[in-house]
């Protein structure tokens, strides 16, 4: 048997976008650029699902941009609150996503911004009060705060984050990667300028995105090249990867009360029973339900010798996690999550995410296979 449970890096493509997806990588081929009828036709399969997405987010569809998927639109937001609304200064965290951390680091080496990192509590809470106090200085600012974070589950109050960037005229941006179609989003009812997708976080399929601009934010284009995507993204548009990503968000918004019920109750089970079999264990991060996303839980489990060794051994006993962010699997270096809000790095760690298709009787065997690794392994 084998079990997945590392559904915070990616999720498995539903069978029902797949078969959206089937007919027009076979047959619906034209370029979405020309006049006749093959490029209408296409170019009408993504002018109806952007109006899909838009209507789940309570938006306008001209606010939608279709991007290659989150880090693209990252990166879209960023450089254009930089090199097109004027930003001076960018607030963000010590534990957001590389795509927002390695960004801003890589504008701050240009001299095109100043950076300050708002306080985090040891549960990656972000410091309200400090944020305030940072804005209040008066300069042109983008914050750029993540809606959950990746790898501890951490929620940002939005509303409360959005009232204090407008009471100080500031833009904001957020990673809603993890969240978005998990959490509800009302957009017509959040003052924000940026948020972003990455359809494989909610089994649609990879390499399709988009970035949601507020209309008030006057943008130039990103990726330089033909007219698509009202001239702001150069080339031609992943069609099939565009279908399948508004499949994926229809099904996930339309069954989120549904979905969240489920993997709730197997979060939930799962901290009990790593709790009653393991008195040392405590979790990372935030696991209030009101205040966490109920996809992730971040593991802090006793230590063993071959502590190193923990996941690629309980990988070999076919149960798949994941110590953080995917993004970072190749890297020496320990989380910068963990890092960030003072974590103990010397015992392992073990991030478990969670889909709609996760079963009981996964977390059953990964709790199995956990014991008899520590069974043999405990220092």
């Amino acid at each position: 048997m084998r079990v997945y449970l590392d559904n915070a890096a990616t999720t498995p493509l539903a069978p029902e976008v797949f078969e959206v997806m089937v007919p027009i990588l076979k047959d619906q081929f034209g370029n979405p650029s020309s006049t006749h009828f093959y490029g209408r036709q296409t170019k009408a399969i993504i002018e109806t699902s952007r109006r899909t997405i838009a209507g789940l987010l309570h938006c306008q569809p001209s606010e939608i941009v279709f991007t290659s998927g989150g880090t693209e639109a990252d990166n879209m937001a960023i450089n254009t609150a930089i090199l097109d609304l004027g930003v001076e200064r960018i607030i963000t965290s010590t534990i957001e996503h590389h795509a927002v951390g390695h960004t801003v680091e890589v504008h701050k080496k240009h001299k095109a911004v100043s950076i300050d990192y708002v306080r985090i509590d040891a549960k990656g809470h972000v410091d309200l009060g400090h944020l305030e106090e940072l804005l209040a200085d008066g300069k042109k600012t983008l914050v750029s705060l993540m809606h959950a974070n990746n790898e501890i589950a951490t929620l940002l109050p939005l509303q409360k984050v959005s009232a204090l960037c407008r009471k100080y005229a500031a833009y904001f941006h957020s990673d809603t990667v993890q969240t978005m179609g998990h959490i509800p989003l009302d957009l017509s009812q959040l003052d924000i300028d940026f948020v972003v997708c990455a359809a494989h976080k909610l089994h649609g399929p990879k390499g399709s995105g988009f970035l949601y601009i507020n209309k008030r934010v006057r943008a130039e284009a990103f990726i330089h090249g033909g007219s698509q995507e009202r001239g702001l993204r150069g080339g031609t548009e992943n069609v099939a990867g565009i279908a399948g990503l508004a499949k994926a968000m229809q099904m996930a918004c339309e069954g989120l009360e549904e979905h969240r019920t489920h993997i709730l109750g197997l979060k939930n089970y799962l901290i009990d029973r790593l709790t009653a079999h393991f008195p040392e264990v405590y979790f990372h991060g935030e696991t209030d339900p009101e205040r966490s996303l109920y996809t992730v839980l971040n593991v802090c489990l006793p230590k063993t010798e071959k502590a190193s060794m923990l996941l690629f051994t309980l990988d070999l006993k076919g149960v798949a996690v994941s110590g953080g962010s995917a993004c970072t699997s190749g890297a020496t270096k320990g989380s910068h999550v963990l890092e960030g809000i003072g974590a103990d790095t010397t015992r392992p760690n073990a991030r478990f995410s969670f889909s709609r298709y996760t079963t009981k009787e996964e977390i059953d065997f990964a709790l199995e296979q956990l014991q008899s690794v520590y069974s043999k392994t405990l220092a």
